[in-house]
């Protein structure tokens, strides 16, 4: 059973993360050759405050 785990920012939309979920695993399925029902993602939103580049908060550079 293959598992992505994707982290990103907050502030997409459900239909995004519907989006990206869908077009993941159809991507792993197609080049694993697994069946589409044994592929898990799993989507880990961060606060902007949480994440940094460049030694600051992806928050206070505007991302």
């Amino acid at each position: 059973m293959p598992i992505a785990q994707i982290h990103i920012l907050e502030g997409r939309s459900d239909e995004q993360k519907e989006t990206l979920i869908r077009e993941v695993s159809e991507a792993i399925s197609r080049s694993l050759d697994a069946p589409l029902t044994s592929v898990r993602v799993i989507i880990t939103e961060m606060p902007k405050g949480h994440f940094g580049i460049g030694g600051e908060s992806a928050r206070a550079i505007g991302r």
